[in-house]
Formats: C-alpha cells, structure tokens, sequence
C-alpha cells in the first residue's frame, strides 16, 4: 500500500534474495522486530544490497520498520512499514504494528480454516450427490459414472478427465 509503482515492478521484476543484514533476512533468522532509522545508512544498503538498494533509491525508503508474521514458530510473512524522511518509528507505532501482524496472522489462519472447512463440505456434497445418483438408477452405471466425473473434475479443479473401466484382466 503506497509503495512507489516502480519500485513494485522493480520487486515484481524478480527481487534478488535477502542479503546477510537487510530487513528481511533479519527477520528470517528469528528477529520479531527490526527498526532500521536511516536505511541510507545502514549496513546493507552500504554493501550494495539489492533489497536496501531498491527502497532507498526507487522507493525513496529511509526509516523502517518491518515486524514478523509467524504462526507457532514459523514465518509467514512480514509487514513493513517505511518513511521517506528519517524520522524514527515510536515505541507506541512499534506496538501498534506489531498488533496488526498478530491480526494479520490471525486472519490468514481464518482463511486457511475456512478454506478447509469449504472443501470439506464441497467433498461431503459431492458424496452426497453421488449416492443419490446410485440410488436413483440401481444397475445402471453410466450416470453414475457421468457423475463420479463431474464431480472429480470439479473438486480437483481439472477441465479434462477419464474413467475407464478394464473388464477381463
């Protein structure tokens, strides 16, 4: 949100994997927090790293803060927040960020349980649906297999499909 157009193609584009000291190699290897007050003057951005590089010169970024988004231990993502002036972030704003990386991470674990929730009861429906087809047409098996198919190609997302039958060895 806000971030300069360029610097997003710039990252689109194919960003370069985080060097030993930027942002979010910090927070890979465990840090929660990383305020960083003058990125023009910080150790990655003067070893030429590629990241610090991009925000600095194409985004205009100077102090950062960027906080973990982990779930039981394991990195989820990060939410980063920067200034184009060198006006460093506050303990309340820290706070206040870090609040909104616990929501965000507890969003995401509602949409993966919903997720869940929704293809377990499209898998249900399709069980459902299918018996019905068997009991309405005992001994025949076509539309029973018309419907195993549809049903297959539907849950697992595909356009093309096939059932065969081998009779006979």
């Amino acid at each position: 949100r806000g971030v300069p157009p360029a610097l997003m193609e710039r990252w689109v584009a194919g960003a370069p994997a985080p060097s030993a000291r930027n942002s979010l190699s910090r927070i890979a290897g465990g840090e929660d927090v990383v305020h960083i007050e003058d990125l023009s003057d910080y150790e990655s951005y003067r070893l030429g790293d590629e990241r610090s590089r991009a925000l600095v010169e194409t985004g205009g970024a100077r102090s950062l803060l960027a906080v973990a988004l982990r779930k039981d231990g394991v990195l989820l993502g990060t939410l980063t927040a920067y200034r184009q002036e060198i006006r460093p972030f506050t303990d309340k704003q820290i706070a206040l960020l870090q609040g909104f990386a616990q929501q965000a991470v507890i969003a995401m674990e509602n949409a993966r349980l919903l997720g869940e929730l929704r293809e377990s009861l499209d898998q249900q429906t399709a069980t459902s649906e299918i018996l019905q087809v068997i009991n309405a047409s005992p001994g025949v098996l076509e539309p029973v297999f018309d419907v195993v198919l549809a049903k297959a190609h539907d849950l697992c997302g595909a356009t093309l499909g096939s059932l065969q039958l081998f009779e006979g060895g």
